[in-house]
């Protein structure tokens, strides 16, 4: 038996499981006010590449993942991203949080925040991202924005999610392209729009 060269690690357990350390920028001195904590952007990339992994999974072992909604999805990157970070007292750093998100939290901020979507259309994904963007704190949350496509054009999915972002009223600047189908973008914070969110959108063709 020959392992393929091209072998996503999602399942070898880390020797060492990682800790998220949040980056609080230095308050000027005699500053009455705590910065909120925001996250490392190594961490940020290293969160990225599991959710690619464990969706590689699923696109070469389709059957296992065939029917899934977007809840059963969501709990199988909880247990990826759990296993390679080490939590807190609960042992959980990552955590779900309402029907389809994937939170960090860190002194009751919220650092990181994943939706994880089938898609549904243009006005859909603009919905989805007015929820993600509800959940942001003052700080530049790092977010992620995960769409799975399902037996239609991938390729137009694709453009379609990129347009929606762009259309969207706090959208800035990008996509600058990480990946084939990896893009961030700057979207504005719409509770204070000087400050900048970052939205990594990630699209995966999986089975029905």
């Amino acid at each position: 038996m020959k392992k393929r060269a091209d072998a996503p690690t999602t399942y070898r357990a880390p020797e060492v499981r990682r800790k998220i350390a949040p980056v609080v920028a230095k308050p000027a001195a005699g500053a009455p006010f705590k910065p909120e904590p925001t996250m490392d952007e190594a961490d940020y990339r290293h969160i990225l590449g599991i959710i690619e992994n464990m969706t590689t999974v699923m696109e070469r072992s389709p059957n296992a993942f065939k029917g899934m909604g977007e809840e059963d999805i969501r709990s199988h990157y909880l247990v990826q991203l759990n296993g390679q970070y080490e939590g807190g007292a609960t042992g959980e750093t990552f955590n779900a949080a309402g029907k389809t998100d994937i939170l960090v939290r860190s002194e009751n901020a919220n650092i990181f925040i994943a939706e994880c979507k089938i898609w549904r259309g243009e006005k859909v994904m603009i919905e989805t991202i007015d929820q993600l963007l509800s959940y942001v704190t003052w700080r530049d949350t790092k977010t992620a924005i995960i769409v799975f496509n399902r037996n239609k054009d991938f390729s137009a999915v694709i453009e379609g999610a990129k347009a929606a972002v762009e259309a969207h009223p706090q959208y800035r600047r990008g996509p600058v392209k990480e990946g084939e189908t990896r893009f961030r973008f700057i979207l504005a914070n719409p509770s204070d729009t000087a400050k900048e969110v970052v939205v990594t959108l990630m699209l995966f063709d999986i089975p029905v």
